[in-house]
């Protein structure tokens, strides 16, 4: 987990058209591997990364709900898209389009999972930024017991207006 003494600030960080964040987790999500991209724009070395929980670039206004159903949906085996706010070890942020999969072991189980991270278009931001508000602020407004619930009928209230999946909501848009 991040320091708690990591202030998020307003400045942001770009990722250039032609960077991939790339990371290996454990099955605890514990990094074992990361790319200098993902070293560069985390502002951690290497050695404050590796065996560290991927949640140590967790920014603040991330809802809780996308990281459930991210890993709900690669433990089940399945890939995941999703577009996520990082912020690194000096307070800055950087938005990512990330794809998450599962490293399956010889049993049919995941083992780990890699994450390739790159450039999200700023269309896709503009329209992801309002519904990540709407969802932490219905996280936020019923409190650490039925956050989680709350996020999630935001976000289905949100799919079954446009019609669409989630994952077919985060490709197309």
């Amino acid at each position: 987990m991040k320091p708690k003494s990591i202030q998020p600030t307003d400045v942001e960080r770009k990722m250039r058209a032609e960077d991939f964040i790339v990371s290996k987790t454990d099955a605890k999500g514990r990094i074992i591997y990361c790319n200098p991209i993902f070293i560069e724009f985390s502002g951690y070395t290497e050695q404050e990364l590796l065996r560290k929980q991927h949640n140590i670039v967790r920014h603040p206004d991330m809802p809780r709900t996308a990281f459930k159903l991210a890993w709900d949906t690669i433990q089940a085996g399945n890939d995941f898209f999703a577009y996520v706010k990082n912020m690194s070890k000096d307070g800055s942020y950087y938005w990512v389009f990330a794809h998450m999969s599962p490293d399956i072991g010889a049993n049919g189980q995941p083992v780990g999972y890699t994450s390739v991270r790159r450039c999200p278009q700023d269309h896709a931001l503009d329209y992801i930024k309002p519904l990540y508000a709407q969802i932490l602020a219905a996280e936020r407004a019923a409190g650490g017991r039925n956050a989680l619930e709350a996020g999630f009928q935001v976000l289905q209230d949100h799919l079954a207006k446009e019609g669409k999946s989630y994952e077919e909501l985060v490709l197309t848009i």
